[in-house]
């Protein structure tokens, strides 16, 4: 089958409802965030499609979200440290594995595996110059949109694209193990209503300044509210949590690089409130239906704000720009200076400034969130 447009190939989906496929498989070879945020692609695929076996290609350091997801059969991920050739003869052996192949991102590498791995193939490109030659690869095509629709809605539209019907739950599972695990935690410590925090993102723009978490300690203190710090076992984030562990109070319970992702969704779930910056633990906790505070400074709200767990719109939860916004169980805080969100990798646009709108964020703003949000 060759290519055509999006709005004009009614053939391609026509053709799979007729021959329902028995195997398929989404590419989602991005980040960790980007990999949560296609669950939703992949729980309406499945629930088309139950008889078939889905798989998912991604990087090794992003599997473990998926772990436990029960409309996936089998994680695939991208070999490390082998030959060149040993990588050729890795991505021939994916050659019309599947009937469906499904690429959840515009890029080169993600719309060549789903050439290489469908019979039929469909995924996202970008409207751009040098961006045509996708095209002729895939059997069918979306245009994505890096501005004004949401990561979530993207996957969708590749959903509605293939005349099926969406599914808008962002999804992590745990198994018995896990949740015993943390209720021992919470046991041992005779831990009932607790507030999580998780203070620090990837980049140090997304960053919120340590007075400030430190000021909303003392406050949930007050409301007696045990604090639980989360995080991982990167050491820059252990060496900066435990920084700001000194200025803390010494009830405080840090459980960085002790819980997996299956085991911190679940210690969400139970939480009280949950508050962080523009991370995948934000996007967790929303998804847990736990009552979540964003703090996000440059970002874009309207394309990566926390997807809240019973929305169920294609549409963005979020305006570009707003200082506070409420959806249902999720606050998301914006800066107030004129320039919000820029979009741009801090003031000093590089990702290891600093962003004043997040720097001039006061306690006062995130703790009226919360009060919003649980009162």
């Amino acid at each position: 089958m060759g290519c055509t447009h999006n709005s004009s190939n009614l053939a391609f989906p026509a053709l799979l409802k007729q021959n329902p496929p028995r195997s398929i498989l989404v590419i989602i070879t991005r980040r960790i965030g980007d990999v949560l945020l296609a669950t939703p692609l992949i729980r309406s695929l499945k629930a088309a499609w139950p008889q078939a076996k889905l798989d998912v290609l991604v990087f090794e350091n992003t599997r473990d979200i998926l772990a436990n997801h029960p409309d996936i059969h089998q994680i695939i991920t991208m070999p490390n440290g082998i030959s060149k050739l040993e990588k050729l003869k890795w991505k021939i052996s994916l050659w019309n594995q599947y009937d469906l192949a499904v690429s959840a991102l515009p890029s080169d590498r993600a719309i060549m595996y789903a050439w290489l791995a469908g019979k039929y193939s469909i995924g996202l490109i970008e409207e751009k110059p040098k961006q045509g030659w996708k095209k002729y690869l895939l059997n069918d095509w979306v245009s994505f949109d890096n501005v004004n629709t949401h990561t979530v809605s993207m996957g969708l539209k590749l959903v509605n694209q293939l005349g099926l019907s969406p599914k808008y739950e962002v999804s992590v599972n745990w198994t018995t193990s896990d949740s015993q695990l943390v209720d021992a935690l919470l046991a041992e410590k005779q831990i009932q209503a607790y507030a999580v925090l998780h203070i620090y993102p990837k980049f140090a723009y997304k960053i919120w300044h340590s007075a400030g978490w430190v000021g909303l300690v003392a406050w949930l203190n007050t409301q007696n509210m045990q604090v639980i710090l989360t995080g991982s076992s990167d050491p820059s984030e252990m060496r900066y949590i435990t920084e700001l562990l000194e200025k803390l109070p010494t009830n405080t319970l840090n459980l960085a690089g002790r819980l997996n992702f299956a085991q911190m969704a679940y210690l969400l779930k139970k939480s009280t409130v949950y508050v962080g910056p523009d991370t995948v633990a934000t996007h967790l906790a929303a998804a847990m239906g736990t009552p979540t505070v964003a703090l996000f400074g440059p970002s874009n709200p309207v394309k990566w704000g926390p997807w809240p767990k019973e929305y169920h719109e294609e549409s963005s939860p979020w305006k570009m720009v707003s200082p506070s916004q409420k959806m249902a169980n999720v606050v998301l805080l914006q800066g107030l200076g004129d320039c919000v969100p820029c979009h741009l990798e801090g003031c000093d646009r590089h990702i290891n400034s600093h962003s004043k709108c997040l720097d001039e964020l006061p306690a006062s703003r995130v703790i009226a969130a919360i009060i919003s949000l649980i009162s």
